[in-house]
């Protein structure tokens, strides 16, 4: 299996997914395009790989005779991100749930009238660090005088 390409493929899909998700005019088809075409694109990319990794009938490209995946222990997942596959698979994982955030974000904050020119910076943010990005957001609903029970809730 090249590990490259589709690491190279699900980094390129997901930007992708950032930018319309950025820069894209608020029409709203936008947010359920890039939800669909993006997270969920990469959850299906990310399922089919953990689940066919993890019964052993393709290889992550790391040693032979490894001992299966341990996520209970650093060890046991120092050992899977010590693969190409695995760091692949992971990395599919964290650009599945930071789009995802990062669409919850641009949704919430459209429903609240934040500009995209003020959302851009916490997506970005998100893009790169994601509970960063969720956390500026979060305080920034706060300092717009959201309620603190309607902070993470989706309107």
């Amino acid at each position: 299996m090249n590990w490259d390409m589709i690491f190279g493929f699900a980094n390129a899909w997901a930007l992708l997914g950032w930018v319309i998700l950025a820069f894209a005019p608020k029409r709203e088809i936008i947010v359920p395009l890039v939800f669909f075409a993006g997270s969920v694109f990469l959850a299906c990319l990310y399922a089919g790989l953990i689940i066919p990794l993890m019964a052993g009938w393709i290889s992550d490209g790391g040693p032979l005779g490894r001992p299966p995946a341990d996520f209970t222990t650093l060890a046991g997942i120092m050992a899977l991100f010590d693969s190409p596959g695995g760091a692949t698979i992971g990395w599919i994982h964290y650009l599945a749930f930071d789009l995802f955030v990062g669409i919850w974000i641009a949704r919430n904050a459209d429903a609240h009238k934040i500009s995209r020119w003020l959302q851009a910076p916490i997506l970005f943010f998100t893009l790169m660090a994601g509970p960063i990005g969720l956390l500026l957001y979060l305080l920034l609903r706060q300092l717009k005088g959201e309620k603190p029970n309607n902070a993470v809730l989706p309107s």
